[in-house]
């Protein structure tokens, strides 16, 4: 089947969830999950970015990194509802937004769980930024360290080299992980659908299927951004001498995400143009191994998603 590519750009974002897709837009979140019954379970909620908020926190760059910790925290909590949902036994999901309204309601009477609740998400990010810097940030100093580099530019560029390639090997052990296959085909499906929204067509699973499971403005697109620009960025702090050096480097790791942040939204918008095809293809070629072609099933789920958070506009394009 012939895939075909999105012509405008939406400000709609997603993430792969267990058996769902997470759809995120300017005003709303959404997690759709198909239950073991065959149900859709969905949960959505109002969300405004800080960034639409404050003015300053709307600044380039600066609502790049205030976007990869709301990214972060909104991925857990989505995460979190899909395993339950998709290991919940199902009656339906009139049923499970009976039961989501109940559960709304008795928060209210429980802040002690609610408390709980929100201080384990925020340990999960906690640790999971944690692990991520140190695979990602530390441990390609040290290999750096190893081969015996001297200089700033030699050492940066071999220190981006090995974070590279360790970004490149996660991958592709992650890849072999026979559970993740599933988790690949709600990340296509997710990439199908935002397409499909984008150029403005139909979202039936037929139409939304016609589209490619490549797109420019990809999480894993953006983090070989961020492995690129991060080279650049260090480059100007030339060669760590001391711990202290080494620590000032995670300080610039939100610089480095902005970057990366407004690198990939300007690609999205302009994906036509022949300079950032060229820019974004190492990204798209990527997403060979992240993504997998859906089943009817799970673009159903996705196309959920994307409906619930476009329901204020009837389904089209939200005005950015």
């Amino acid at each position: 089947m012939a895939t075909r590519y999105a012509s405008r750009y939406a400000p709609i974002g997603g993430q792969a969830v267990i058996e769902g897709v997470m759809m995120r837009s300017p005003s709303m979140v959404s997690t759709a999950v198909r239950r073991p019954d065959g149900s859709i379970a969905v949960r959505t909620v109002p969300f405004v970015s800080l960034s639409r908020r404050l003015k300053l926190m709307g600044l380039p760059i600066i609502r790049g990194a205030l976007a990869l910790i709301e990214s972060m925290q909104l991925g857990m909590a989505a995460l979190s509802y899909s395993a339950e949902q998709a290991a919940a036994g199902g009656d339906g999901a009139e049923q499970e937004a009976e039961r989501a309204e109940r559960h709304a309601g008795r928060q209210g009477d429980r802040p002690l769980a609610v408390f709980w609740t929100r201080l384990a998400t925020s340990l999960t990010i906690v640790v999971s930024l944690g692990l991520g810097l140190l695979l990602f940030f530390w441990v390609p100093l040290v290999l750096t360290d190893l081969t015996g580099a001297r200089g700033g530019l030699a050492f940066n560029l071999i220190d981006g080299a090995f974070r590279l390639i360790v970004f490149l090997a996660y991958l592709a052990v992650i890849s072999m992980w026979s559970e993740m296959h599933r988790v690949f085909q709600y990340h296509g499906a997710e990439h199908k659908s935002i397409a499909a929204l984008e150029a403005g067509d139909e979202l039936t699973p037929e139409r939304v299927a016609t589209y490619s499971r490549f797109h420019p403005r990809c999480g894993t697109s953006f983090l070989l951004v961020v492995m690129m620009a991060s080279i650049f960025v260090f480059m100007f702090l030339g060669r760590p001498e001391s711990i202290t050096d080494r620590l000032q480097r995670f300080l610039f790791i939100p610089v480095i995400g902005g970057v990366a942040f407004e690198l990939t939204r300007l690609s999205g918008k302009w994906a036509d143009n022949a300079a950032v095809r060229l820019f974004i293809l190492p990204g798209l070629l990527l997403q060979r191994v992240t993504t997998r072609e859906p089943t009817r099933d799970q673009l159903e789920v996705a196309i959920r998603s994307v409906r619930e958070v476009t329901r204020e506009s009837g389904g089209h394009l939200i005005p950015i």
